[in-house]
């Protein structure tokens, strides 16, 4: 096989594709649906994924919730306007964030959010420019910012969201994320029953989502990307449904990149096997790459940027040429991309 370029996962993509709202049913989305060893394509919606799936297959969803991490206040006393995105919790009340403008963001500042709800002094200056801001606050500290903040939606996202929950996932529950794991906004508690109902079990893990995910890959050398590092955990219970699961020879499915990531990458420390642990991990999957898929059969995901480690992702696991044929049939069809896009499952 030939050494891939980030140049080969590039692909045209008309601007007005690129989603800006969700659909009104989540369930209402558009499924492609790939098969890996042939690469022929069918065309279905989400909602039929009861239909698509066996008894004795397995869903695992990534339960991390996405932190409304974008929180707007101003200097005091001074009064002049701020912006801190919130990075990584580091201590119980010490976040690593980003600060906009910068040059405000000095050690010692002190800032107000929510009209005094929420305080925010600035303790450290990483050497990367990130800051250390120490918080305080009435009240749970992540309700606070439920309250006071905004969401961080990603930058090809222009338009305002009316709903906070519509860029969550319905089953969303361990507040850590900085982006959503969009494969998960399809679900709803009714799909999720019928699936139950069909046989088909579900798990849970969580891994929080790090602005990196859209970090572009600006080298043209793949190998030379230094992958973003994301924090996960797999419970017991998760890890005991994948294992049997396989055991019993039915499929494991990841919903998202995400959970394929946490997945995948306790497998490649522990020789290939699904231990209940927590971690952290770089682990990068892409065509050529020297990791490779020790458990997952197949895959549910949205429709990814050009040059993103995660259609690298998608194309090591699907194949290349049928992923980047699956991209330019749902240009074709002309799918609803990224975030609050279609999604894809692939078998």
């Amino acid at each position: 096989m030939k050494q891939m370029q980030t140049s080969d996962f590039d692909y045209h993509l008309p601007e007005e594709l690129i989603a800006q709202t969700p659909l009104e049913q989540r369930d209402g989305s558009r499924l492609l649906v790939l098969d890996r060893q042939s690469g022929e394509v069918d065309h279905r919606q989400f909602r039929q994924l009861p239909d698509i799936l066996r008894s004795g297959d397995c869903l695992i969803l990534n339960d991390s919730r996405v932190l409304p991490a974008r929180l707007l206040g101003e200097k005091v006393p001074s009064g002049g306007a701020i912006e801190f995105l919130l990075l990584e919790r580091r201590e119980e009340y010490v976040w690593e964030i980003l600060t906009r403008p910068g040059r405000k963001a000095t050690v010692g500042a002190k800032f107000s959010f929510g009209g005094g709800k929420l305080s925010g002094e600035i303790t450290q200056v990483l050497p990367d420019g990130n800051r250390l801001a120490k918080f305080s606050c009435e009240g749970d500290l992540i309700a606070v910012f439920d309250e006071v903040g905004k969401m961080p939606l990603p930058h090809y996202i222009t338009e305002e969201l009316e709903d906070k929950e519509r860029y969550q996932t319905v089953y969303a529950k361990e507040a850590g994320s900085a982006a959503a794991p969009t494969a998960g906004l399809h679900f709803t508690p009714e799909l999720l029953d019928k699936l139950r109902e069909k046989g088909v079990g579900i798990g849970f893990a969580t891994l929080h989502v790090g602005l990196g995910t859209f970090r572009p890959v600006s080298d043209e050398k793949i190998e030379n990307h230094h992958m973003h590092t994301e924090r996960y955990t797999l419970p017991e219970e998760t890890a005991k449904l994948i294992n049997d699961t396989k055991q019993a020879g039915g499929r494991v499915i990841a919903v998202g990149t995400t959970s394929c990531r946490t997945i995948e990458a306790i497998a490649q420390d522990n020789g290939g096997k699904v231990v209940p642990c927590s971690g952290a991990t770089e682990l990068f999957l892409y065509p050529g790459s020297e990791s490779k898929f020790q458990v997952l059969d197949g895959l549910i995901t949205n429709f990814h940027l050009p040059k993103s480690t995660l259609i690298m992702l998608v194309a090591a696991f699907a194949g290349f040429e049928s992923t980047m044929e699956a991209y330019r049939q749902a240009v074709e069809e002309r799918y609803r991309f990224f975030s609050f896009g279609d999604s894809m499952l692939i078998l």
